[in-house]
């Protein structure tokens, strides 16, 4: 208490006057010097008093606080009473609860990063694997027929890695919140069409039919090149899922609450297990195909949610397969519409 300037300062004050008042009072009389005696040392003591009991205040506080910076889980302040060290308690308070909110945070990112590192380690380790096996084996190998075989698996391997890549890459951009969505009108249709068109010969080989139900005029607002990509990877899923000859169905519905993308395949549809872990990231499931690498549903999910919008996916009542995307309602769509089938 005394390294206090200001408390030495209001000290030598106070004794000074205490002094004059002294002096004036036995000026004045004896009875009357006696009774500033006492009144000054009175108050030099409740003074003295309050203040050490405020500063032990204080000082418990500054302990508190040195706890906290040096990771202590818990903090008691005790109660005071209304005032200035009541306020700086409360302060206090919202402050180590922001941190402890802040350094659980960490934690949880820390334990995220290191088994997304994990993951992507265990990922590409088995296309690499692959490939080196190849190479051993093209090394190794004079029949030319052969060595342009192992070739086609290598080519087809470093194609998988890239797409693997390219994934990841566009996952940690949306992580790391560096990507800038548009916020414009999209037309359903123009959608659907741009997702479609990567996997237009792929289906075509595989002799996959896809049905369209999109209501004239619907619109949802977004990013068209983002939700084209989120609408793509819900079609490759599907398109692996119903394997030769099967069956797409792309529908549009809405109310007056969101519009809504429905996708149904004709596959045989998702195991109860897989069900709570569909959008989870690399989770691959127990009927994913050798080539999936859990990333794609979880990608898409990411695109939309960050655009305002919900992706779920649940087993159709008559088989298959059904995701739904729904976006806030934004204009009416005309009741009129148009079918076609490809």
């Amino acid at each position: 208490m005394l390294r206090n300037r200001e408390f030495r300062q209001f000290a030598g004050v106070f004794l000074v006057l205490a002094a004059i008042a002294i002096s004036a009072g036995f000026v004045i009389g004896t009875a009357a010097g006696i009774l500033t005696v006492c009144v000054s040392a009175a108050f030099g003591t409740a003074f003295f008093v309050f203040t050490r009991a405020r500063y032990r205040n204080i000082a418990r506080i500054s302990r508190q606080i040195d706890a906290v910076l040096h990771s202590e889980n818990r903090i008691e302040l005790g109660d005071f009473d209304e005032g200035e060290l009541s306020i700086l308690h409360s302060e206090i308070t919202k402050m180590t609860l922001r941190i402890r909110e802040q350094n659980d945070s960490l934690k949880k990112d820390r334990q995220y990063l290191a088994d997304s590192l994990a993951d992507i380690a265990h990922q590409l380790r088995t296309p690499l694997t692959s490939a080196n096996l190849i190479l051993s084996l093209l090394a190794q190998s004079p029949d030319d027929s052969q060595r342009q075989d192992f070739v086609r698996e290598l080519d087809g391997l470093l194609v998988q890695m890239d797409r693997l890549i390219t994934s990841l890459l566009k996952l940690s951009r949306l992580d790391a919140g560096v990507v800038a969505f548009q916020n414009e009108p999209v037309a359903v249709q123009t959608l659907v069409d741009s997702a479609l068109a990567p996997l237009a010969i792929p289906m075509e080989l595989r002799g996959i039919e896809i049905e369209k139900a999109l209501p004239d005029g619907a619109e949802i607002r977004g990013d068209l090149g983002w939700l084209s990509e989120a609408v793509q990877n819900i079609l490759k899923n599907c398109m692996e899922s119903v394997g030769e000859n099967g069956k797409i169905e792309i529908t549009c519905r809405d109310n007056a609450l969101y519009t809504e993308l429905v996708i149904h395949d004709s596959g045989s549809g998702f195991s109860p297990e897989d069900l709570p872990h569909l959008f989870d990231r690399f989770y691959r499931g127990t009927g994913a195909a050798a080539s999936g690498y859990g990333i794609g549903l979880a990608l898409c999910k990411t695109i939309v949610s960050r655009q305002g919008g919900s992706v779920t996916a649940k087993n159709h009542p008559q088989g298959g397969a059904v995701f739904a995307l729904r976006f806030p309602k934004v204009t009416n769509v005309s009741p009129s519409s148009h079918r076609d089938v490809t």
